[in-house]
């Protein structure tokens, strides 16, 4: 029973540290920067859980909510690219191409928060992602320093669903991790001014 105890902590720990951070697109403040998390692609496009992510970012947009949309994924070999495909996407659903900054380095959740931190400045954003997952989203980028809100996509409860709900029980753990040690992204590299830039000709 101890163990069983300890093994839930860190899920225990996502939920009251995400609880009052969780909003809809209706009803999410406006905030300066959307933050989408890469879900994989299909065929060198977004895949449908990813697309949903997208869409959410893009309804956000359109109501005025966000500003600018922070896509960042996996682009570690040449023939595989989110980022590029995320922007792709966006821009044929109303985003100005000027209002998307890339990040080709967020390998992981943490990484993405760090980065989005420490590269890019964000201090404040509304993260986009799958219901299973925006919990552990919001809780390491209030580990990295952002002020965060989340909104969880619906998606249809299938398999893939379920997968993503039980592999985040693991998540949970090496998330706790990370709040506790701060370790440092796979590749952080230097400043860069993507987002005060794209803010600025915004307003």
């Amino acid at each position: 029973m101890a163990v069983c105890v300890l093994a839930l902590l860190p899920s225990a720990w996502l939920f009251v540290t995400s609880e009052s951070r969780l909003r809809t697109t209706a009803d999410v403040p406006r905030t300066p920067v959307a933050v989408v998390f890469g879900a994989g692609l299909w065929k060198g496009g977004p895949s449908p859980y990813l697309a949903r992510r997208l869409d959410a970012a893009a309804e956000l947009y359109e109501a005025g909510r966000i500003e600018v949309v922070l896509v960042t994924g996996d682009n570690s070999r040449t023939d595989y690219d989110e980022p590029d495909a995320m922007r792709t996407y966006l821009t044929r659903h109303g985003v100005p191409d000027r209002r998307i900054v890339s990040d080709y380095a967020g390998f992981d959740t943490w990484d993405s928060c760090v980065r989005a931190k420490k590269v890019f400045g964000v201090d404040r954003a509304v993260l986009i992602s799958q219901g299973f997952h925006i919990r552990r989203a919001v809780a390491l980028c209030r580990a990295a320093g952002i002020e965060p809100y989340g909104v969880g996509v619906d998606d249809r409860h299938d398999s893939t669903w379920y997968f993503g709900a039980v592999r985040e029980v693991f998540a949970a753990g090496k998330a706790a991790a990370d709040a506790v040690f701060e370790p440092d992204p796979r590749f952080l590299g230097r400043e860069e001014p993507g987002i005060p830039r794209a803010l600025a000709a915004a307003r």
